[in-house]
C-alpha cells in the first residue's frame, strides 16, 4: 500500500506539472518577445514609410512549446494535452483547426473550433515515447488553409511502472572448489524499460537474498563473487543463489526484480587416495596359469574425473617375481595376476606391498600431502589336483637301425607331486607313432621298438609320451620324445648318375673319356671314400682302363684305336665299387660305352648303325612317306566298307526296333458269335489285306512274289475264323519271312462258343492233362515246339 500511495502522489505532481505546461504553451494575441514562442501565421499591417510607401510587416500567427503527457494515465476523462490558437481566430467560429500525424484521429483528437488537443487512450513511453503531429488552421466554409502547415511533438512523459528484468536467467555458474575468497564466479545482467534519463526509474542497484554467506554480490556491477575461504566440493557441490535488482537506486518504493543461479564447485585434486584396509587377503590355486586374475583391492580418491585416478605398483614382497598388478580403467581397480606359476609343494604364502598414487597433482595442494597410500596384500597357495610331472622337459633317444625288435630305446620318468603321491601310468598316443615302430611300458615308462628300424627311410621319429595318474581326477601330462635312428652299413654304393659314354671311332689310345662318381645312401664316415675297379671279368679287357682318383671318384681311358661300329658299336664295362665302411658293402655297375662317327675335330656326328644298313636302300624320310600312305589307304578301305555294311541292314531287326507284334487289344467282352451289335468286328480285318495277297510289314522283303492262284479274295466277312487262317496260311508260304513267327492276337471272344472260355482262371494248372500232340499238325514251323514238347512226354512216360 506504500507504494501505491507514492504512486498516486506522483501523479499528481505529473498533473500539476501538465497543467504548468499547458498554461504556458496557451497563445493568445499576448507579446511576441518570449523566446519560446513561435509565430507561425503572418497578418499584413500596413505602414507609411518616410517617402510615403506603404510597408507590409509579418506578423506571427500562433506560438506553442513542445507538448508533454504523462503515461500510464486512468483517469475517466480524456487527458488535455494543450490548445492551439491562432491570432487571425476572432472567436466567430470562422476558422477550423486541423490535426494530422501519428496517432491523430486515435489516440489524440483536437476541437475544431477551440483548438484543444486531449489524448483519448492511456499512452505507454515504453512502446512509444513521442509523437510527431501536424496542425493548420483553415476556413471552416471553404476549407482553405489560412495559415501553412507546421509540426509540434507531443512527448509521453515516464513514470516508474516498469520492474527491472534478468533477460538470460537463470544463470548457470561453474567455480573451482577451495578457491579464494572474492574470486568471481559470474556477472548477472537485469534491465529496466523506464526512461534511463529522468529520475532514478532506471537506475538499478543488486542485492544477494539467498546464498550467503558463501557468495557475495556487488551493487552496481552485479558481479557474484566467493564468500568463505576452502569451500570443498566433497563436502557440497551445488549452491542455489538468488539475486535481486531493485530500481530507483535501491530506495524505498523502488520496483525489483529476481533471478537463480546455481552455482557448482568444480574438483580440484585435493584429496589423496586411501586403502579401506591396511591389510588385504587373496588365495590362488597352484593349478592356474600366467595370467589369471588372482584378486583385486581399489583405493578411494574422493575426487573426480582426472583429479581422481590412481595408479598401482608392487613396492616390494617374497611375491614379485610371481605376481603382477595391473589397473581396471573402468573401475580404477588394482587387478594383482599371476605372473609365474606357483607351487603349493614349494611355497604356500606370498607378501606383496602395494603403493596407490595420483598421477595428477595440483601443485597448489601439494603441501597437504603426500597424495599416495600404501597397503599388503597376503597371498596364499591353495593345493590343487595336479597332473603328473616328466623329470625332463623332453627326451632324446638314439637306436641303431636294423636293430631286431624289442631293443630298448630309452626310458622317461614322470611322478605326482602332489600330496597323495599317486602311481603314474605311461602310453604313446597313436596319432604320434601312426604306424607303430614302438611301446611302451605302462608302469616303468620303457620305450622299446616293435621292428628293425630304417634310416634311410626316417631318421628321426618324434613322439609323444603320455603320463596319467592312477586316482584322483586322472589328469594326464605329455612330453616329448626325439628319437634318432643311427646309421648302420647296409647300403652299397652306386653311380652316382646313370648315362653313357660316347666315344669316337678315330680316338687315341690313353685319352680320358669319362669321370665316374658314386653316391651311398648310408651316412659317409670323415675321410671315407669309394674306392673303384673294373671287375674280374674284364680286368685284362684291351679296350678300357680304369683309375682309381682316391676321392670318389674314377677316370676311364682308351687303351686302343680303331673302334668300328660296324663291329661293334656298344661296349659294357662293369666296375666294382667298395665304400671301405664296417662292414664293407661293394656294388658293380655297368658303364655303357657307344662307338660313334666324328669328324677331325672330334665332333660327334652320329652314334646310330642303321646309316650303314640302309645305305644301299631308302632314307629314313622316304619310308615314313611310304609307311603313311599305306596307312592312309588302309583306312579309306574300312570306311568304305564300313559304310557298304551301313546300307546293308541284316534281316534280323535289334529288339528295340521289332515291331513285327502289331498287338491290339480292346476290353470290351461281346455276347459271343450270335452277338452282331457290340461292336464292328471289322476292325480285326486290315482292309490292305481283305483283297489278297498281304504285304509284310516288320521286314522289307527284296523281291515281290505274285500271289500264288488259287488264292482268292476274301470278301467283306466278319467270320473270324476264315480270318485268321487266311492270314496263318500266307505267313506259312510268304518266301520272303524271316524264321521266326509272326503272332498277331485279337482278343475276341463271343457268346456260345464251341471252344469255351479261354479265361486263365480256368485252365488246368497241371502238367499231366496238357496233350501236345496236335502240335504235329501244325506244320514245319511248329515242328521244334513239338519235338520239345513231344520228347518231355516222352521222357516222363519212360521215366
Amino acid at each position: 500500500w506504500e507504494g501505491l500511495r507514492l504512486q498516486v502522489i506522483f501523479l499528481c505532481l505529473g498533473a500539476a506539472l501538465w497543467s504548468a505546461a499547458a498554461a504556458a504553451t496557451y497563445i493568445g494575441s499576448g507579446p511576441r518577445e518570449r523566446g519560446h514562442r513561435r509565430h507561425l501565421s503572418l497578418h499584413r499591417h500596413r505602414e507609411r514609410g518616410k517617402e510615403g510607401q506603404v510597408l507590409h510587416r509579418s506578423k506571427r500567427g500562433w506560438v506553442w512549446n513542445q507538448f508533454f503527457v504523462i503515461e500510464e494515465y486512468t483517469g475517466p476523462d480524456p487527458v488535455l494535452v494543450g490548445r492551439l490558437h491562432s491570432d487571425v481566430d476572432q472567436g466567430d467560429g470562422d476558422i477550423k483547426y486541423i490535426l494530422s500525424g501519428e496517432g491523430a484521429g486515435t489516440i489524440f483528437v483536437i476541437d475544431d473550433k477551440t483548438g484543444n488537443i486531449h489524448a483519448t487512450k492511456t499512452l505507454d513511453r515504453e512502446e512509444q515515447a513521442q509523437y510527431t503531429l501536424t496542425a493548420q488552421a483553415v476556413a471552416r466554409d471553404t476549407n482553405k488553409p489560412l495559415e501553412p502547415p507546421s509540426e509540434f511533438i507531443v512527448k509521453v512523459q515516464d513514470i516508474n511502472d516498469n520492474p527491472p528484468e534478468f533477460l538470460h536467467g537463470p544463470y548457470y555458474a561453474r567455480v573451482a572448489e577451495m578457491s579464494n575468497v572474492g574470486t568471481s564466479v559470474i556477472k548477472v545482467t537485469a534491465t529496466d524499460a523506464d526512461d534511463p534519463t529522468y529520475g532514478n526509474s532506471a537506475r538499478l542497484v543488486y542485492s544477494i537474498l539467498q546464498g550467503q554467506p558463501y557468495f557475495s554480490v556487488e551493487p552496481q556491477t552485479g558481479i557474484i563473487r566467493t564468500a568463505l575461504p576452502n569451500m570443498d566440493r566433497e563436502a557440497r557441490q551445488e549452491y542455489d543463489v538468488v539475486i535481486q535488482a531493485k530500481d530507483m537506486g535501491g530506495h524505498m518504493g523502488g520496483l525489483s526484480g529476481t533471478t537463480q543461479v546455481k552455482i557448482t564447485l568444480t574438483d580440484v585434486n585435493d584429496n589423496p587416495p586411501k586403502f579401506a584396509q591396511g591389510v588385504y587377503a587373496m588365495a590362488v590355486s597352484e593349478d592356474k596359469v600366467p595370467g589369471e586374475e588372482v584378486g583385486r583391492l581399489k583405493a578411494r580418491d574422493p575426487d573426480i574425473a582426472e583429479n581422481g585416478l590412481v595408479d598401482y605398483r608392487i613396492l616390494e614382497g617374497d611375491g614379485m617375481n610371481f605376481f603382477e598388478i595391473t589397473k581396471d580403467s573402468e573401475t580404477q581397480e588394482a587387478v594383482i595376476k599371476l605372473k609365474k606359476p606357483v607351487d603349493f609343494e614349494t611355497k604356500r604364502s606370498y607378501s606383496l606391498k602395494v603403493e596407490a598414487s595420483n598421477p595428477h597433482v595440483d601443485s597448489r595442494f601439494i603441501a597437504w600431502g603426500p597424495y599416495k597410500d600404501t597397503t599388503i596384500v597376503k597371498i596364499a597357495v591353495e593345493d590343487a589336483d595336479e597332473p603328473p610331472t616328466f623329470m625332463a622337459p623332453s627326451y632324446n633317444f638314439e637306436v641303431e637301425e636294423n636293430a631286431p625288435a624289442g631293443t630298448l630305446v630309452g626310458r622317461v620318468h614322470a611322478k605326482d607331486t602332489d600330496m597323495m603321491n599317486n602311481p603314474v601310468r605311461y602310453m604313446i598316443p597313436r596319432y604320434t607313432d601312426l604306424e607303430e615302430f614302438f611301446t611302451i611300458n605302462p608302469e616303468d615308462g620303457i620305450i622299446k621298438t616293435t621292428r628293425p628300424l630304417d634310416r634311410e627311410a626316417q631318421t628321426w621319429h618324434n613322439i609323444s609320451v603320455s603320463a596319467t595318474e592312477i586316482g584322483g581326477h586322472h589328469q594326464d601330462a605329455k612330453v616329448r620324445v626325439n628319437i634318432k635312428v643311427k646309421d648302420v652299413n647296409d647300403n652299397a654304393p652306386e653311380f652316382a648318375a646313370q648315362s653313357e659314354v660316347f666315344v669316337c671311332e678315330n680316338v687315341n689310345p690313353g685319352k680320358l673319356i669319362e669321370t665316374v662318381s658314386a653316391v651311398d645312401k648310408d651316412e659317409m664316415a670323415h675321410r671315407q671314400h669309394f674306392h673303384f675297379s673294373l671287375a674280374p671279368e674284364v680286368a685284362n679287357n684291351h679296350n678300357f682302363s680304369l683309375k682309381d682318383n682316391r676321392d670318389s671318384t674314377a677316370s676311364i681311358f682308351v687303351i686302343r684305336k680303331g673302334f668300328s661300329r660296324m663291329t661293334q658299336d656298344v661296349y659294357h664295362l662293369p666296375i666294382e665299387i667298395n665304400d671301405n665302411g664296417v662292414p664293407p658293402m661293394s656294388s658293380t655297375n655297368t658303364l655303357i660305352v657307344r662307338v660313334c662317327s666324328c669328324d677331325s675335330k672330334d665332333t660327334i656326328l652320329s652314334c646310330n648303325v642303321e646309316p650303314f644298313i640302309l645305305s644301299a636302300g631308302l632314307s629314313t624320310g622316304a619310308l615314313i612317306a611310304i609307311l603313311a600312305c599305306i596307312v592312309i589307304l588302309l583306312a579309306i578301305v574300312v570306311l568304305f566298307v564300313a559304310l557298304r555294311r551301313h546300307k546293308k541292314e541284316p534281316l534280323i531287326v535289334f529288339e528295340e526296333e521289332d515291331i513285327r507284334e502289331n498287338i491290339i487289344t480292346y476290353d470290351d467282352e461281346g455276347g459271343g458269335e450270335e452277338d452282331t451289335e457290340a461292336f464292328d468286328i471289322a476292325t480285326l480285318q486290315n482292309p490292305d489285306g481283305a483283297n489278297g495277297f498281304l504285304a509284310r510289314k516288320d521286314i522289307k522283303p527284296e523281291l515281290q512274289y505274285a500271289m500264288r492262284p488259287g488264292l482268292r479274295p476274301i470278301g467283306n466277312s466278319v467270320d473270324v475264323d476264315d480270318f485268321i487262317k487266311t492270314r496263318i496260311t500266307d505267313a506259312d508260304n510268304d518266301p520272303t519271312a524271316p524264321p521266326y513267327d509272326s503272332i498277331q492276337i485279337y482278343g475276341y471272344e463271343g457268346r456260345g462258343s464251341v471252344a469255351g472260355s479261354l479265361s486263365s482262371l480256368e485252365s488246368v494248372t497241371t502238367d499231366s492233362d496238357l496233350d501236345y500232340d496236335y502240335l504235329q499238325s501244325w506244320g514245319p514251323r511248329f515242328k521244334k515246339l513239338a519235338d520239345l514238347y513231344g520228347t518231355k512226354d516222352s521222357a516222363d512216360d519212360n521215366s
